[in-house]
């Protein structure tokens, strides 16, 4: 045991997590902490200049590193500005603790100078919320904080800290281990299942792949793609599963959902569907009771009540995607003794699906059209780069043009669709991985929402990439109003403001703005290679839309390709 305060207690027990950076902004509730932090050496801390920015910053460093993210802010409306980051990483199951100052405990509840109930406020959003009464506590919470943040399904751990608990000194243990009582995760399968899901996709004809976020987390990007090449079978991704096979494999089809292409299409002629750590989202799967309704679907998934959700699952196997995918295939060598696998009637198939579709996916040349400058980024990135988006249409033209070689090397916001998201993320993942480079892909509208942190990334030295798709209006909206409320554009014309060059530089960052695609190859040719953040201005038509797309209400039968229903 060691005498301290509930602050240094705290410090420790993130460095004993292996902590080595923190994301955080300071108030009068958590200056304990901030104090304990005056003399750390081990800790880097990021000053942000927003208290979401930190949120987002944590859970991009979580999702580039494959570590817990931890964020910081004071009590009250520090610590609700958290909030829309932290329901962010809720949704997208990413790890990241969110340490909060709070009230002393003798003023919980009477409505004291800037408190907020922040636990009321989080439970919905996180795994698990602590508020500690006592420093004593702070180790072991800090401990199953991680813990619970970084297993099972990650997700979101709030520590809420009382003034006096951070003040309070006692005598401090570190624990070396955790015991959680009812939190077990399930990681292995069950074998039953697995040898029915193995002579389901042994006999099918027509097998598909649904790869989500679960094969990310889980790091089963060998096993799958190992599964598929032996079963002859494509592979789609939801949003957040984009990656996790490279996109320039011959089985990768591409995305599926409102936005996705070539898969849409394949997928309903699907006799079987292997579904491997994905939530069956309306924006992967259109209208619930049109989803495929003639293929017999497997659903692998970590998290129980993922199951028969939102699609009915015929075989059901609860587990981690990594020792699920082998398992099966362990058990499908079984079979092929005794099995005919020989898909080429399907493969031929999905080959003509491909070839069919092309025409509706290329970009014309030598203008600046979103998916012309998506493509000539990738060919100049680094098959290891990070692309991180903001979100609207720039997220989703990335979704379509833009292929993941490398896992791992694309961040977005999925299932909130956080405005914002995509540059205080980028800067997160250039902390957790500063040897590649990380270009966040944004448009005007999502990136004035948190543009004031280009400040965090000049004074902490994080130099990131920003290209700006910048058509003078809330894009995506736009597009629903001019194709489904008969283009009454109501409050959605930003106007060419602010001046992007002029701003960044304003920061102490580069900015330059391009008017023909090749100003554009050398600007980001030099911006990658830049020891400072760089902002690219890219004037693209305000009337470009991200299509093909499912119009709202529809089936993924109903896609609109270049303005019409397939």
């Amino acid at each position: 045991m060691v005498r301290m305060t509930g602050a240094k207690a705290l410090i420790e027990s993130l460095k004993k997590e292996g902590v080595r950076v923190v994301f955080g902004l300071p108030g009068g509730a958590i200056l304990p902490v901030y104090d304990a932090l005056y003399d750390e050496t081990e800790l880097r801390h990021i000053l942000v200049r927003h208290e979401q920015c930190a949120a987002h910053m944590a859970d991009g460093y979580a999702r580039a590193s494959g570590r817990v993210g931890v964020c910081m802010a004071t009590s009250g409306p520090g610590a609700t500005n958290l909030t829309t980051g932290v329901a962010t990483a809720y949704m997208d199951s990413s790890p990241i603790v969110a340490i909060t100052g709070q009230v002393p405990t003798i003023m919980i509840g009477r409505d004291a100078f800037q408190e907020a109930d922040i636990v009321g406020i989080m439970t919905p959003i996180t795994k698990h919320c602590f508020q500690p009464r006592d420093a004593k506590e702070i180790p072991r919470i800090v401990k199953e904080a991680f813990y619970i943040a970084s297993t099972g399904r990650p997700g979101p751990v709030l520590i809420d800290l009382p003034r006096d608990v951070q003040q309070m000194e006692a005598d401090i243990e570190f624990p070396e281990d955790v015991k959680l009582l009812g939190y077990n995760p399930k990681l292995e399968p069950h074998p039953l299942q697995i040898k029915k899901a193995a002579k389901l996709l042994v006999e099918a004809e027509k097998p598909f792949i649904l790869a989500g976020g679960g094969v990310r987390l889980s790091g089963a990007y060998m096993e799958l793609v190992a599964l598929a090449e032996l079963l002859q079978a494509p592979i789609g991704t939801t949003l957040m599963g984009k990656g996790v096979v490279p996109e320039d494999h011959p089985l990768c089809v591409g995305g599926v959902g409102m936005h996705g292409g070539v898969a849409n299409k394949i997928i309903c002629e699907a006799d079987v569907i292997l579904a491997i750590g994905v939530r069956f989202s309306d924006r992967t799967t259109g209208r619930f009771d049109s989803f495929c309704p003639e293929a017999k679907i497997i659903h692998i998934d970590i998290d129980s009540a993922e199951i028969n959700k939102n699609i009915r699952a015929h075989i059901p196997i609860v587990a981690d995607a990594r020792r699920a995918l082998k398992a099966l295939y362990d058990e499908i060598i079984n079979f092929v003794a005794k099995s005919n696998l020989n898909k080429t009637g399907w493969i031929k198939r999905v080959n003509e699906v491909k070839e069919s579709a092309r025409i509706y996916l290329e970009c014309e040349g030598g203008r600046l059209s979103a998916p012309g400058i998506i493509r000539e980024m990738r060919k100049l990135m680094p098959r290891e780069s990070i692309l991180v988006t903001e979100v609207g249409q720039n997220q989703m033209w990335a979704y379509l043009h833009f292929q993941v070689l490398m896992p791992g090397g694309y961040i977005t916001s999925g299932g909130l669709g956080t405005m914002g998201f995509g540059f205080p993320a980028s800067l997160g993942a250039k902390i957790a991985r500063p040897d590649i480079p990380v270009v966040d892909l944004a448009g005007d509208g999502s990136f004035l929402m948190t543009e004031q942190d280009l400040a965090t990334s000049i004074v902490e030295d994080i130099p990131v990439t920003v290209v700006i798709l910048n058509n003078g209006v809330l894009g995506m909206v736009a597009q629903w109003q001019r194709l489904f409320y008969h283009r009454r554009y109501s409050q959605v014309h930003l106007g060419r403001i602010p001046d992007f060059v002029k701003l960044a530089e304003a920061y102490g960052a580069e900015g330059v703005k391009v008017e023909n695609i090749d100003d554009f190859r050398e600007a980001f040719a030099k911006a990658l290679k830049n020891d400072v953040t760089t902002v690219i201005d890219v004037p693209i038509d305000p009337e470009e839309d991200v299509l093909p797309m499912i119009p709202p209400g529809g089936s993924l039968r109903d896609m609109m390709w270049r303005g019409r229903v397939s």
